[in-house]
Protein backbone atom coordinates (compact mmCIF):
# COMPACT_ATOMS: atom_id res chain seq x y z
CA UNK A 1 0.00 0.00 0.00
CA UNK A 2 2.59 2.51 0.79
CA UNK A 3 4.37 2.06 -2.77
CA UNK A 4 0.44 2.55 -4.00
CA UNK A 5 -0.06 6.10 -2.26
CA UNK A 6 3.73 7.33 -2.69
CA UNK A 7 3.04 6.98 -6.27
CA UNK A 8 -0.39 8.48 -6.02
CA UNK A 9 1.48 11.06 -4.01
CA UNK A 10 3.87 12.28 -7.19
CA UNK A 11 1.36 11.19 -9.31
CA UNK A 12 -2.40 12.28 -8.92
CA UNK A 13 -4.05 11.41 -11.86
CA UNK A 14 -3.26 7.55 -10.55
CA UNK A 15 -5.82 8.74 -7.99
CA UNK A 16 -8.78 7.61 -10.98
CA UNK A 17 -7.34 4.11 -10.25
CA UNK A 18 -9.21 1.58 -8.82
CA UNK A 19 -5.84 -0.22 -7.00
CA UNK A 20 -4.89 3.35 -6.13
CA UNK A 21 -8.65 4.25 -4.45
CA UNK A 22 -8.78 0.71 -2.67
CA UNK A 23 -5.27 1.55 -1.31
CA UNK A 24 -6.38 4.39 0.30
CA UNK A 25 -9.70 3.18 1.44
CA UNK A 26 -7.67 0.23 3.28
CA UNK A 27 -5.51 2.85 4.96
CA UNK A 28 -8.15 4.74 6.42
CA UNK A 29 -9.93 1.70 7.47
CA UNK A 30 -6.96 0.84 9.15
CA UNK A 31 -6.56 4.47 10.73
CA UNK A 32 -10.15 3.99 12.44
CA UNK A 33 -9.21 0.50 13.82
CA UNK A 34 -5.63 1.41 15.04
CA UNK A 35 -3.95 -0.82 12.83
CA UNK A 36 -2.29 2.30 11.50
CA UNK A 37 -0.99 5.45 12.77
CA UNK A 38 -0.04 8.39 11.23
CA UNK A 39 2.81 8.61 14.05
CA UNK A 40 4.00 5.95 16.73
CA UNK A 41 6.27 6.12 19.57
CA UNK A 42 9.32 3.97 19.34
CA UNK A 43 12.34 3.06 22.40
CA UNK A 44 14.02 6.24 20.62
CA UNK A 45 11.31 8.68 20.18
CA UNK A 46 8.73 9.30 17.81
CA UNK A 47 8.45 8.00 14.22
CA UNK A 48 6.11 9.87 11.57
CA UNK A 49 4.92 7.51 8.84
CA UNK A 50 4.64 10.18 6.43
CA UNK A 51 3.26 7.94 3.76
CA UNK A 52 0.24 7.22 5.95
CA UNK A 53 -0.46 11.17 6.53
CA UNK A 54 -0.63 11.38 2.48
CA UNK A 55 -3.69 8.96 2.43
CA UNK A 56 -5.16 11.03 4.87
CA UNK A 57 -4.92 13.99 2.28
CA UNK A 58 -5.73 11.50 -0.74
CA UNK A 59 -8.96 9.98 0.75
CA UNK A 60 -10.36 13.67 0.49
CA UNK A 61 -10.19 14.08 -3.76
CA UNK A 62 -11.28 10.87 -4.33
CA UNK A 63 -14.38 10.94 -1.69
CA UNK A 64 -17.60 12.30 -3.15
CA UNK A 65 -20.20 14.98 -1.01
CA UNK A 66 -22.83 13.37 0.84
CA UNK A 67 -25.79 14.06 2.97
CA UNK A 68 -25.48 12.50 6.56
CA UNK A 69 -28.93 12.10 8.37
CA UNK A 70 -28.16 11.36 12.16
CA UNK A 71 -32.15 12.15 13.70
CA UNK A 72 -33.23 15.15 13.23
CA UNK A 73 -29.58 16.69 12.56
CA UNK A 74 -28.47 17.01 9.12
CA UNK A 75 -24.58 17.13 7.77
CA UNK A 76 -22.96 17.29 4.64
CA UNK A 77 -20.13 16.08 3.71
CA UNK A 78 -16.82 13.86 2.24
CA UNK A 79 -16.22 11.72 5.48
CA UNK A 80 -18.15 9.34 7.07
CA UNK A 81 -18.79 9.52 10.73
CA UNK A 82 -17.41 7.64 13.43
CA UNK A 83 -19.93 4.48 14.63
CA UNK A 84 -20.20 1.57 16.81
CA UNK A 85 -18.81 3.48 20.03
CA UNK A 86 -20.64 0.77 22.29
CA UNK A 87 -18.43 -2.25 20.97
CA UNK A 88 -15.87 0.10 21.50
CA UNK A 89 -16.49 1.04 25.10
CA UNK A 90 -16.23 4.19 24.44
CA UNK A 91 -18.71 6.98 26.03
CA UNK A 92 -19.66 9.88 23.62
CA UNK A 93 -22.10 12.49 25.33
CA UNK A 94 -24.18 14.71 22.55
CA UNK A 95 -23.11 16.35 20.33
CA UNK A 96 -19.43 14.82 20.30
CA UNK A 97 -18.63 14.25 16.58
CA UNK A 98 -15.98 12.28 15.27
CA UNK A 99 -15.15 11.41 12.18
CA UNK A 100 -13.86 8.09 9.97
CA UNK A 101 -10.15 7.48 10.37
CA UNK A 102 -9.86 8.61 13.64
CA UNK A 103 -9.28 6.24 16.46
CA UNK A 104 -10.58 5.95 19.88
CA UNK A 105 -9.38 3.53 22.88
CA UNK A 106 -11.59 1.59 24.94
CA UNK A 107 -12.65 3.57 28.06
CA UNK A 108 -12.07 7.21 26.37
CA UNK A 109 -14.85 9.79 26.85
CA UNK A 110 -16.01 12.46 24.71
CA UNK A 111 -17.87 15.59 25.93
CA UNK A 112 -19.41 17.80 23.16
CA UNK A 113 -16.14 17.66 21.09
CA UNK A 114 -14.65 17.39 17.50
CA UNK A 115 -12.37 14.22 16.64
CA UNK A 116 -11.21 15.09 13.21
CA UNK A 117 -9.47 12.09 11.08
CA UNK A 118 -5.87 10.03 11.00
CA UNK A 119 -6.06 11.49 14.69
CA UNK A 120 -5.43 8.66 17.48
CA UNK A 121 -6.89 8.75 20.99
CA UNK A 122 -5.39 6.41 23.70
CA UNK A 123 -7.36 4.22 26.76
CA UNK A 124 -9.15 6.06 29.20
CA UNK A 125 -8.78 9.58 28.09
CA UNK A 126 -11.09 12.27 28.05
CA UNK A 127 -11.48 14.98 25.90
CA UNK A 128 -13.67 17.83 27.28
CA UNK A 129 -16.42 20.22 26.62
CA UNK A 130 -15.66 21.83 23.14
CA UNK A 131 -12.18 20.77 22.91
CA UNK A 132 -10.88 20.28 19.05
CA UNK A 133 -8.32 16.86 18.40
CA UNK A 134 -6.98 18.28 15.03
CA UNK A 135 -6.24 15.77 11.76
CA UNK A 136 -3.74 13.19 12.77
CA UNK A 137 -3.09 14.29 16.24
CA UNK A 138 -1.63 11.78 19.03
CA UNK A 139 -3.32 11.63 22.11
CA UNK A 140 -1.74 9.38 24.84
CA UNK A 141 -3.55 6.99 27.68
CA UNK A 142 -5.32 8.75 30.55
CA UNK A 143 -4.55 12.25 28.86
CA UNK A 144 -7.23 14.87 29.92
CA UNK A 145 -7.77 17.75 27.30
CA UNK A 146 -9.90 19.90 29.31
CA UNK A 147 -12.96 22.57 28.08
CA UNK A 148 -12.17 24.43 24.79
CA UNK A 149 -8.39 23.23 24.29
CA UNK A 150 -7.24 23.45 20.25
CA UNK A 151 -5.08 20.13 19.60
CA UNK A 152 -4.13 21.45 16.19
CA UNK A 153 -4.11 19.05 12.88
CA UNK A 154 -1.64 18.42 9.71
CA UNK A 155 -3.74 18.96 7.20
CA UNK A 156 -5.31 22.63 7.52
CA UNK A 157 -2.24 23.97 6.12
CA UNK A 158 -0.25 20.90 5.64
CA UNK A 159 2.75 19.80 8.18
CA UNK A 160 4.91 17.07 8.03
CA UNK A 161 4.42 16.13 12.23
CA UNK A 162 1.45 16.10 14.24
CA UNK A 163 0.90 17.48 17.13
CA UNK A 164 1.80 14.73 20.29
CA UNK A 165 0.43 14.21 23.65
CA UNK A 166 1.95 11.64 25.33
CA UNK A 167 0.74 9.67 28.64
CA UNK A 168 -1.29 11.02 31.34
CA UNK A 169 -0.60 14.82 30.78
CA UNK A 170 -3.76 16.92 31.77
CA UNK A 171 -4.27 19.82 28.85
CA UNK A 172 -5.82 23.38 30.85
CA UNK A 173 -8.52 25.00 29.56
CA UNK A 174 -8.31 26.93 26.44
CA UNK A 175 -4.83 25.73 25.81
CA UNK A 176 -3.90 25.92 22.40
CA UNK A 177 -1.27 23.16 20.59
CA UNK A 178 -0.32 23.36 16.94
CA UNK A 179 2.14 23.28 14.51
CA UNK A 180 3.95 19.53 15.77
CA UNK A 181 4.67 20.22 19.09
CA UNK A 182 5.03 17.56 21.26
CA UNK A 183 3.68 17.34 25.38
CA UNK A 184 5.74 15.02 27.26
CA UNK A 185 4.82 12.53 29.68
CA UNK A 186 2.81 13.61 32.38
CA UNK A 187 3.12 17.39 32.03
CA UNK A 188 0.77 20.09 33.46
CA UNK A 189 -0.65 22.64 31.12
CA UNK A 190 -2.40 25.33 32.96
CA UNK A 191 -5.46 27.05 31.52
CA UNK A 192 -4.44 29.58 28.32
CA UNK A 193 -0.87 28.14 27.75
CA UNK A 194 -0.06 28.83 23.74
CA UNK A 195 2.44 26.08 22.08
CA UNK A 196 3.10 26.72 18.56
CA UNK A 197 6.26 25.90 16.20
CA UNK A 198 8.01 28.68 17.18
CA UNK A 199 6.68 29.33 20.83
CA UNK A 200 9.59 30.39 23.30
CA UNK A 201 9.63 27.57 26.24
CA UNK A 202 11.59 28.54 28.95
CA UNK A 203 12.81 26.70 32.03
CA UNK A 204 12.58 29.35 34.96
CA UNK A 205 12.51 26.52 37.77
CA UNK A 206 16.40 26.63 38.32
CA UNK A 207 18.99 29.52 38.96
CA UNK A 208 19.72 30.20 35.08
CA UNK A 209 16.69 29.94 32.64
CA UNK A 210 16.64 27.05 29.87
CA UNK A 211 15.02 27.24 26.53
CA UNK A 212 13.15 24.92 24.40
CA UNK A 213 11.15 25.03 20.89
CA UNK A 214 8.65 22.04 20.12
CA UNK A 215 8.58 20.03 22.75
CA UNK A 216 7.69 19.95 26.26
CA UNK A 217 9.77 17.92 28.89
CA UNK A 218 8.12 15.20 30.69
CA UNK A 219 5.82 16.13 33.94
CA UNK A 220 6.98 19.97 32.89
CA UNK A 221 4.48 22.18 34.80
CA UNK A 222 3.73 25.00 32.30
CA UNK A 223 1.94 28.47 32.73
CA UNK A 224 1.30 31.37 30.12
CA UNK A 225 4.27 34.11 30.56
CA UNK A 226 6.00 36.37 28.15
CA UNK A 227 8.95 38.01 27.73
CA UNK A 228 10.35 41.46 26.39
CA UNK A 229 11.24 41.65 22.50
CA UNK A 230 12.72 45.26 20.21
CA UNK A 231 10.49 45.92 17.88
CA UNK A 232 11.53 49.15 15.33
CA UNK A 233 8.42 51.22 17.26
CA UNK A 234 9.96 50.23 20.67
CA UNK A 235 9.75 47.48 23.48
CA UNK A 236 6.82 45.07 23.39
CA UNK A 237 5.66 42.33 25.31
CA UNK A 238 5.58 38.70 23.49
CA UNK A 239 3.96 35.36 24.59
CA UNK A 240 5.49 32.39 25.72
CA UNK A 241 5.35 29.50 27.91
CA UNK A 242 7.05 29.21 31.58
CA UNK A 243 7.96 26.15 33.01
CA UNK A 244 7.48 26.66 36.58
CA UNK A 245 8.00 23.60 37.93
CA UNK A 246 8.25 19.38 37.97
CA UNK A 247 5.74 16.83 38.84
CA UNK A 248 6.88 14.16 40.99
CA UNK A 249 7.81 10.70 40.15
CA UNK A 250 7.10 8.97 43.28
CA UNK A 251 3.29 10.42 44.16
CA UNK A 252 -0.02 8.52 42.52
CA UNK A 253 -0.03 10.15 39.10
CA UNK A 254 -4.00 12.07 40.20
CA UNK A 255 -1.96 13.32 43.45
CA UNK A 256 0.65 14.62 41.54
CA UNK A 257 -1.71 16.24 39.44
CA UNK A 258 -3.46 17.89 42.06
CA UNK A 259 -0.42 18.89 43.96
CA UNK A 260 0.96 20.43 40.96
CA UNK A 261 -1.51 22.44 40.68
CA UNK A 262 -2.18 23.47 43.97
CA UNK A 263 1.75 24.12 44.48
CA UNK A 264 1.86 26.54 42.01
CA UNK A 265 -1.68 27.93 41.94
CA UNK A 266 -2.45 26.86 38.30
CA UNK A 267 -5.70 27.53 36.84
CA UNK A 268 -7.09 24.87 34.76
Amino acid sequence: MRKIIESAWEDKSLLKNKETKQAIYSVIDSLDKGNLRVAEPKKNGWIVNEWVKKAVVLYFPIQKMKTIEVGPLEFHDKIPLKTGYAEKEVRVVPHAVARHGAYISKGVILMPCYINIGSYIGKNSMVDTWATVGSCAQIGENVHLSGGVGIGGVLEPLQSSPVIVEDNAFIGSRCIVVEGVKIGKESVLGANVVLTGSTKIIDVSGKNPKEFKGEIPPRSVVIPGSFTKNFPAGDFQVPCALIIGKRKESTDKKTSLNNALRDYNISV
